[in-house]
């Protein structure tokens, strides 16, 4: 049986039974959090942040999350939304001029956030190299026609989405989404979560296990041997390459959870957490091909929004409960990555009420 660090209530020791049910099965390592009114209920970690299995996950051990990076981004965009700094009814050429290029001169910030703007990918194949080209891919993307009429239907943008919302959120703020997030989000939460990793930390990251089935998901430009590399960690490519672990996670996305304010840090006012429920599309996704509302930039049910990372990485917030959960690992799984962390999540809410 696998040894996880940390502490926990003891209602939630349920979360820690899971915990090592995942470690045990994979043999590699992750971290766990439960937050409850912005207070850690929960807070573990174990196994190894390597392939060769000979460093033990440490509590500062931090990962790629993949597409939980996009949560992050998201909130970065409410935050200026309700700071008056960006209307996200607007068109996204109000600030990103050039973005009205072919037909899109409509196209609204919200349907960035909410995967209906018709950009899901790049009207022709990039490498991962390409993606560390903030300017050049943007640029691109600024350039193409949608390929759907924009707000009539869903598409996950899984790699433009972060580059989208975040060249907008550049436009307006004269920082690149890493750097608002890291001055305005972050740094006055304390959170260790990071889009572009700085050189300092290179020491601490865990190494990603590829699936035995593949290094990658079919069409997707990079994968887990490209996200092994310091020159992936270095760039900032807002959709998949944060690297934070579940403290953080939870941490940060707390803010939704408690109406905006964390451990005295407000960042959101009650009005502009409540926003992220603002359903943006409801029904089947062209992309993922199964149903979802979005809102803006999560999934949404009920009173949870929420979103996940390839592999297997898990964020939900629950703002009826005042609870966020996340779970994080090194070791990718394509196909059912998801269960490990689902099964935080279960645990979670049986000890939010047992």
């Amino acid at each position: 049986m696998t040894e996880i660090q940390g502490s926990w209530d003891a209602r939630f020791a349920g979360v820690a039974e899971v915990l090592v049910a995942a470690l045990d099965a994979d043999g590699a390592g992750a971290s766990a959090a439960v937050f409850v009114d912005g207070e850690p209920v929960f807070d573990a970690w174990g196994g190894f942040r390597d392939a060769a299995r000979t460093l033990p996950w440490e509590r500062d051990t931090i990962v790629n999350v993949w597409s939980t990076t996009k949560p992050m981004v998201a909130l970065c965009a409410l935050i200026l939304a309700d700071r008056g700094e960006l209307e996200l009814d607007a068109p996204v050429a109000r600030y990103w001029p050039e973005f009205a290029a072919a037909g899109k001169a409509e196209v609204r910030v919200g349907q960035l956030l909410g995967h209906t703007a018709g950009l899901p990918d790049w009207d022709r194949p990039v490498t991962a190299t390409e993606l560390y080209d903030r300017a050049a891919v943007t640029a691109a993307l600024a350039a193409q026609a949608p390929a759907w009429p924009p707000g009539t239907a869903a598409g996950y943008h899984a790699v433009t989405f972060g580059f989208l919302v975040g060249e907008v959120i550049a436009r307006v703020t004269g920082r690149s989404v890493g750097q608002f997030f890291a001055e305005e989000v972050a740094g006055p939460l304390g959170a260790d979560f990071h889009i572009g990793l700085a050189a300092e930390h290179e020491h601490r990251v865990a190494e990603l296990i590829p699936d035995p089935d593949g290094d990658r998901p079919a069409g997707f430009p990079a994968g887990v041997a490209e996200a092994n590399t310091p020159a992936w960690r270095r760039a900032e490519i807002p959709a998949v390459n944060g690297h934070g672990n579940a403290r953080s996670v939870a941490l940060v996305q707390s803010l939704l959870a408690c109406g905006g304010s964390v451990g005295g840090v407000r960042l959101l006012s009650a009005s502009g957490a409540e926003r992220v429920f603002e359903e943006q599309f409801a029904g089947t996704d062209s992309v993922l091909g199964q149903p979802i509302r979005w809102g803006l930039g999560y999934r949404l049910d009920n009173r949870t929004c929420s979103w996940g990372g390839w592999g297997g990485s898990v964020l939900l917030v629950d703002a009826e409960q005042r609870m966020t959960v996340a779970y994080t690992m090194n070791q990718v799984l394509w196909q059912d990555g998801y269960s490990r962390g689902l099964d935080v999540v279960f645990a979670a809410y049986e000890g939010l009420v047992g």
